[in-house]
């Protein structure tokens, strides 16, 4: 079973403060198995569907090389990471993570998706989620997911 996990935190529970703008604002390292065979790369997107404008989208990953098996603590801000991996624009329009900062009130939820794909996408760097999205359709072999919360 394609699955994502993180040390960080459990599903379902809340994101500690250094990986949001409360803290460090840093990526969480995240750990996934189980990829399908034929997978060709890998795409991430993470969001907040609980903010108050609609979804908001807090970092976007695509061509994420295929042998990969997660991703490291705190993932620089690039356009294009060492492996070839390439980073687009998330909602506060920054390259990279940008973690949880709700505005005071109630939990938030925080979704990692994380997407196994037939192929890598043809995007260049900074792309937006929305260009993501349409790129991997029809790509999709598995989806992984998970969530936690944050409020301040």
């Amino acid at each position: 079973m394609f699955a994502i996990h993180t040390a960080a935190f459990t599903h379902g529970s809340e994101i500690p403060a250094r990986y949001t703008c409360s803290g460090a604002d840093i990526s969480p390292a995240l750990i996934w198995d189980g990829a399908p065979q034929g997978t060709q790369s890998f795409a991430l997107i993470t969001d907040d569907p609980d903010a108050p404008s609609g979804t908001f989208t807090h970092w976007v990953m695509y061509d994420v090389p295929a042998q990969s098996k997660g991703l490291a603590q705190d993932v620089p801000k690039h356009e294009r990471l060492d492996d070839g991996t390439l980073q687009g624009r998330n909602s506060f329009d920054h390259i990279g993570y940008s973690g949880p900062c709700p505005p005071p009130g109630k939990p938030h939820r925080y979704y990692f998706k994380l997407y196994a794909l037939d192929a890598k996408i043809s995007l260049p760097p900074g792309a937006a989620r929305q260009q993501v999205e349409a790129a991997i359709k029809g790509h999709v072999l598995a989806q992984a997911e998970l969530m936690g919360t944050f409020k301040r």
